[in-house]
């Protein structure tokens, strides 16, 4: 699948919703605000944003800064965050909220020799990621070295409309579940190559359900190519997404599609029959 040229940027959509304001739309009278408040307060922080101020998680996420104060004491309390003067950052024990998923879920349990195989025979980067919302989320991955600006490891995550990865995901599901995800993503360029026309990212997502298989040439980072290939269940369901990435100006379009497409199939093939 060749590079796309860049596409004119789409209409202005309406201003996102702030996560506070997610919360406070939803009006389920089990729903417990002032934990998904401290789970919000949680997600705030990054591998570039590590230390964080009470100031900056309210701009992040909409919370009002007294939710936050009383969000962060409880994470301190529990042994979750800690602070330096007005700098809070996360603790290790943070890594236990998400180890039960990790070491119990067959997609990721298994998965490690098959990324690492993949990763030996081509010598480029492989990882394994679920759709999240409207992210992709990183479940496993087998690195060989770093070719993008940010560090990408399990639990990273990424846009889903301009990565390889995200767009065999996207290309899987029902068309109202797509309607509602295009309904609710921020169409943002990255580069000067990545698609934001709505109708262009369609017809890319039929090709790629046609294909089965996405190639991403430069939207997300100048310099980094990436192909995907879908994971499915016993069901036949699309349930995950494995991709290769390489440096642009190493690995062609050409050499992707003839020499990593064939090894990912055959590993998503092996993985395949792995789970439930």
């Amino acid at each position: 699948m060749p590079r796309l040229p860049a596409t004119p940027a789409a209409p202005e959509a309406p201003p996102a919703l702030t996560i506070a304001q997610e919360i406070d739309a939803l009006t389920d009278p089990n729903f417990m605000t002032s934990l998904a408040r401290g789970l919000a307060v949680l997600r705030a922080f990054s591998d570039q944003r590590r230390h964080l101020t009470i100031a900056q998680i309210t701009h992040k996420t909409g919370i009002p800064r007294a939710a936050v104060r009383r969000c962060l004491h409880t994470l301190k309390q529990l042994g979750y965050a800690d602070s330096e003067g007005n700098n809070f950052s996360l603790k290790p024990k943070v890594l236990t909220l998400g180890y039960s998923y990790l070491s119990s879920t067959p997609l990721t349990v298994s998965t490690a020799p098959y990324l690492n195989h993949i990763s030996r025979a081509l010598n480029e980067s492989c990882s394994l990621a679920v759709l999240d919302g409207n992210e992709v989320l990183y479940v496993a991955r087998s690195a060989t070295s770093r070719i993008m600006s940010v560090s990408l490891n399990t639990g990273s995550r990424l846009p889903a409309y301009c990565t390889s990865l995200g767009r065999v995901m996207l290309a899987a599901l029902p068309e109202d579940a797509l309607d509602a995800y295009f309904g609710q993503v921020k169409l943002k360029a990255f580069t000067p190559h990545t698609v934001v026309s709505l109708k262009r990212l369609r017809e890319i997502l039929a090709a790629v359900r046609a294909g089965g298989y996405a190639l991403n040439d430069e939207e997300l980072e100048i310099g980094l190519r990436s192909i995907a290939v879908p994971v499915r269940g016993a069901s036949g369901q699309v349930v995950a997404a494995l991709n290769v990435s390489a440096q642009a100006a190493r690995v062609s379009v050409r050499q992707m599609l003839d020499t990593m497409l064939p090894v990912l199939r055959q590993g998503s093939a092996e993985l395949s029959v792995l789970l439930p």
